[in-house]
């Protein structure tokens, strides 16, 4: 099988990830897209994220209908830091090596690759799909090459969807009264509303 990993940490999960999802699984022609919300993400140890229980909830609502996408929660289950390496190898123990597997990420994270644990071991165990961001320069392969060496012959770089939604923009939002019915599935923002969530969002960072 050819499976997708999208991970991050959905707070909430939005049209933005639902449409990348959808793009990279018809582009690449793969068999599923599997959400990884994290449990305590590293890079964003600045703000307190939503707990992880309604994280979940939001990503299980928003993809119940969606033929191909599914949600796993691996990394909550797990706990503690979410670091991609982990979270791929686990995924590689459980699909079995006949898997193959494609991680999602967007392109800023592809440039800052080399800041994570273990980048060398996660392109051994999986191709990586990065995705266009507003603002996001194309990646220089050559600089990330000479940080993880053969990096390049494992990297697919897409031109499209370029989705201009962000979980920091929603969340501020919210905590100003103002709509977001246009970037939020209909069952999670029932969801936001009912738990009254991101009421009291301060200056939060990226998300």
């Amino acid at each position: 099988m050819r499976l997708g990993v999208l991970g991050g940490t959905f707070d909430p999960v939005h049209n933005g990830h639902l449409a990348v999802a959808q793009a990279v699984r018809d582009r690449l022609q793969l068999d599923q897209i599997i959400f990884v919300p994290a449990c305590l993400p590293w890079l964003k140890k600045d703000r307190q994220v939503t707990p992880p229980e309604h994280r979940i909830a939001m990503l299980r609502l928003a993809l119940a209908e969606r033929a191909g996408l599914t949600v796993s929660p691996l990394e909550i289950v797990r706990g503690g830091p979410s670091y991609t390496a982990d979270t791929v190898e686990e995924l590689r123990r459980c699909l079995g090596t006949e898997a193959e597997l494609f991680f999602i990420m967007g392109c800023d994270s592809l440039a800052g690759l080399p800041r994570w644990q273990d980048p060398a071991r996660i392109i051994k165990m999986c191709r990586l799909v990065a995705v266009p961001r507003p603002g996001c320069p194309r990646t220089d392969l050559t600089a990330l090459e000479a940080a993880i060496p053969g990096i390049s012959g494992r990297v697919v770089l897409l031109d499209a969807p370029v989705i201009d939604v962000s979980a920091t923009d929603i969340r501020r939002r919210i905590a100003a009264g103002l709509p977001v019915d246009h970037l939020v599935p209909p069952p999670v923002l029932r969801y936001i509303r009912e738990h009254r969530l991101y009421l009291d969002e301060v200056n939060p960072s990226a998300g």
